[in-house]
């Protein structure tokens, strides 16, 4: 695995994240694919926890994501654990991925005293690589037995176990407006980043207690406006999975119906974890030197303008010429014009920051180049595009393309 050094964009420091009643973590080294570090991370959940999971899009899933994905049914929306891996993503290993998953998960369950379909799967690394079934399945019982209790330290254990070409652990919490009670989420991804969703893995718990259905629906939400909202390189992957799970250990009355008026305070809380991890892994894109923001207005609607952001966030020329801090605003009206969606072209507006750069389909009277490239070369950028045909509006987050990409990209499996 190739060394990097950690993103220039990264937080400054690990957050401090609380405890959640009712979660136990460990993490073991499995030498799976990485020595001298924990590749394997195990998250219990107390009885009667609801769980929710959004997986990737990916027509070429991984062993895991399959199981995980019945699981969610089998079980009744309850569960008891996760166990996910990092190093090898248990992807396109046909019917041996699939007995090394249900073994995984029949191991765990029998340690836990729950049925397998109680205990979801997550594996991350390189697709098409056999999981070394004995490495994981006897990690597991030595993990388990070094359970504790959720705390700031086994939290950022746990964010850096599951971690592949990512230069930093990633992690977020939230407070739920009006109790004491909190979000705690942590992430993995770097590369291969694109809806839906990313090569990214994200749990995410809190101690209320919710039906599954509900919990399903907020996570969603949740989902639809920041996993997939960003963009590294375009790539899907096979193993994207995020999991969220509400414990129920804090002994407040449950959230029984989506109308219930305790909902919007989680929802919101919920959503600037997931905006958070979210853009974190955007931080550490493979490479990365800046974060993007692209907002797309006028377009005929939301889908519309959600499709633009994407065409220009993933351009390589648009993403090249923003790590050369060059303000080429001619490629964004490119990234425009491919994008399938309908726009204006003698109506098209573009910023680069605060500087208008073109309107009318022409280059704006007054333009100042100079300014535009000062703001492209700031760590933090912003494109706006005005595409003149309705109300339709998205925002996405991008990075820029450096040839740090290639150089982590050509030496993975190295």
């Amino acid at each position: 695995m190739t060394t990097t050094a950690i993103s220039p964009l990264a937080p400054g420091s690990f957050p401090e994240l609380p405890p959640v009643a009712g979660v136990s973590l460990a993490t073991r080294a499995a030498t799976i694919r990485y020595k001298g570090r924990d590749d394997l991370m195990i998250a219990v959940v107390e009885p009667g926890t609801t769980v929710a999971g959004v997986f990737t899009r990916s027509m070429c899933p991984s062993a895991p994501v399959d199981w995980s994905r019945r699981a969610l049914v089998e079980s009744g929306g309850v569960a008891r654990a996760i166990v996910c891996n990092s190093g090898n993503a248990n992807a396109f290993t046909g019917a041996a991925g699939d007995a090394v998953a249900a073994h995984t998960a029949e191991a765990a369950a029998s340690l836990l005293g729950c049925r397998p379909s109680e205990v979801h799967l997550a594996s991350t690394g390189v697709i098409g690589e056999i999981l070394p079934e004995d490495r994981l399945v006897g990690a597991i019982a030595p993990a388990v037995a070094s359970l504790r209790a959720s705390d700031p330290e086994s939290w950022q254990a746990a964010a850096n176990a599951i971690r592949t070409t990512d230069t930093f652990a990633k992690a977020s919490t939230a407070a739920i407006a009006g109790t004491d009670a909190n979000v705690v989420g942590i992430a993995k991804g770097s590369g291969m980043i694109a809806p839906d969703m990313a090569t990214m893995l994200g749990f995410v718990f809190t101690d209320l207690a919710m039906p599954a259905p509900v919990l399903q629906r907020c996570l969603a939400a949740a989902v639809g406006g920041s996993f997939n909202r960003i963009t590294v390189d375009s790539d899907t992957s096979t193993s994207d999975t995020v999991l969220l799970m509400a414990t129920a250990a804090s002994g407040r009355p449950p959230i029984a119906t989506a109308d219930d008026p305790r909902l919007p305070a989680f929802q919101a809380a919920l959503d600037a974890v997931c905006l958070d991890l979210s853009h974190q892994i955007v931080r550490d894109g493979e490479g990365a030197t800046k974060f993007v923001t692209v907002s797309v207005r006028g377009a005929a609607d939301d889908d519309a303008a959600a499709t633009i952001a994407f065409a220009i966030a993933n351009s390589p020329l648009v993403k090249t010429a923003l790590a050369a801090s060059d303000a080429n605003w001619g490629r964004v009206v490119m990234a425009v014009g491919k994008s399938g969606q309908a726009a204006d072209r003698d109506s098209l507006a573009i910023w680069i920051g605060d500087e208008q750069c073109a309107e009318g389909g022409v280059q704006k009277l007054g333009y100042r180049e100079d300014r535009a490239t000062a703001h492209l070369k700031q760590a933090e950028i912003e494109i706006t595009v005005d595409v003149g045909i309705a109300d339709g509006s998205a925002t996405v987050w991008t990075c820029d393309l450096t040839h740090g990409y290639i150089d982590i990209n050509a030496g993975y499996r190295s």
